[in-house]
């Protein structure tokens, strides 16, 4: 599977943006990010596009948690999105970054008393309010300081889509948002309603993440409409924005075959639109938020073959020099990827290996994956590991975090450095009690 700008080169080397992988890993040390910076901006472009073709009072913001840096938000920017961040550390990427302050939306179920200070001192688009209690909370810190902030409210529309568990987040028996069947999405709103320090803007929702089928966006969609209508029948309130969140699955095997980007914005429009004149209320600003549909596809990430272990009748395991602390989603979600023998990628496969980390643990990257006859040293390049990996990365058994390089026209530049052995010791403390004697 060849994804973006990527081709074999005529050395039999995988290509991206026109690098030679081989010559990456050679430079820059594995494990590497590698970002394809066209391909990239060429999502980024179909998800603005698709969206505005279908519907003009539109807006696609990019979920920053799937993979967020100086170099990501400029290009983010450059490419007429918005932002959506979901912490202060990322809050403050986007403000060092120069990201205009009111096109982001800041999310999270608990958003601390300085990061709703650090938010209203910057003047953020919308603050996205998950409860009850952080109602009150945001009310009394922006009383304090003399704003008013334009407030969305997230809601659970209950649709539990056909996904991870871990990775549903729009069903009632959630931490985030306040759910419409329970009733406390209402009363909520009502409450919210009555402070005079919050602006309330409208709705938002986001009922999962890595979807395939469409039904569940254009029921979810349908059901933020009709919770327009009773808005506006019960409180009087004109919902102006419905944010559907993001959601929408990329191809990590070559048997995905998620919906496309246009059919997706095509799907939601239709649905919004169409509840709407069935209930006599006005078009709302539609906003989407996806993350993993924009970087995912555009990122893999090259390790250095080690150890090749043969358990004879058994299994073959190829264990490379990274693992769970670059990319803990095989842990974490049993997430399944492909990868291509970058040095030999024009080679047919020669044997079923895994593909086995170096941390600690079961730390299995793939498993029982058809691979050319390997060999230490030999470089792959798992692919689809854009988003999630780099901002989930750890330190896990004191590995340092790796770098990252943005690629194309035949050239790389280096976006993330990567960590030294200094950077692992760097904040550690020694108390006087323990230091050794000189």
């Amino acid at each position: 599977m060849l994804l973006g700008t990527q081709r074999v080169n005529d050395a039999g080397h995988l290509e991206i943006g026109g690098c030679d992988t081989v010559a990456l890993a050679e430079t820059y040390g594995t494990p590497l990010y590698v970002m394809d910076e066209a391909y990239l901006r060429e999502i980024c472009r179909r998800y603005r596009d698709g969206l505005a073709r279908d519907y003009p009072n539109s807006t696609v913001a990019f979920a920053g948690k799937a993979f967020l840096n100086l170099a990501m938000c400029r290009i983010a920017h450059q490419e007429g999105l918005s932002l959506d961040v979901a912490s202060g550390g990322e809050l403050f990427t986007a403000l060092r970054a120069g990201f205009p302050p009111s096109d982001i939306f800041f999310h999270g179920n608990y958003k601390t008393t300085a990061e709703l200070e650090m938010a209203l001192d910057a003047g953020v688009g919308r603050i996205v309010i998950d409860s009850v209690p952080e109602m009150d909370h945001l009310q009394a810190v922006a009383a304090r300081q003399g704003v008013k902030p334009e407030v969305e409210v997230r809601v659970a529309p209950g649709v539990k889509p056909q996904t991870h568990t871990y990775i549903q987040t729009g069903q009632i028996d959630s931490k985030f948002g306040l759910g419409i069947e329970t009733g406390c999405a209402l009363e909520g709103i009502r409450h919210l309603s009555e402070p005079p320090d919050l602006a309330f803007r409208g709705i938002h929702c986001h009922i999962g993440s890595q979807l395939f089928g469409l039904t569940s966006f254009d029921v979810a969609a349908r059901m933020m409409a009709d919770f327009a209508r009773e808005l506006r029948d019960s409180l009087g309130l004109e919902v102006a924005e419905i944010n559907l969140g993001g959601g929408l699955g990329v191809r990590y095997r070559s048997s995905d075959e998620p919906p496309s980007i246009e059919d997706y914005a095509r799907t939601l429009t239709t649905a919004l639109r169409e509840e709407c004149a069935r209930h006599s209320l006005p078009e709302p600003r539609l906003i989407i938020e996806p993350g993993r549909g924009i970087v995912g596809e555009a990122g893999a990430t090259l390790y250095t073959v080690g150890v090749i272990k043969e358990i004879p009748g058994v299994r073959t395991y190829v264990s490379v020099d990274g693992g769970m602390s670059d990319n803990p989603r095989p842990a974490l979600y049993q997430a399944e990827y492909e990868v291509i023998a970058a040095n030999r990628a024009d080679q047919p496969p020669a044997q079923v290996v895994t593909l086995a980390g170096k941390h600690c643990e079961c730390d299995t990257l793939i498993k029982d994956i058809d691979l050319p006859a390997l060999q230490p040293g030999d470089i792959l390049a798992v692919q689809t590991t854009g988003a999630y990996n780099y901002s989930m990365a750890s330190n896990y058994n004191r590995f340092t975090r790796p770098a990252a390089v943005l690629v194309g026209g035949g050239e790389a530049q280096v976006i993330v450095e990567r960590e030294t052995y200094d950077d692992l010791v760097r904040q550690d403390r020694l108390p006087e009690r323990l230091r050794a004697p000189s």
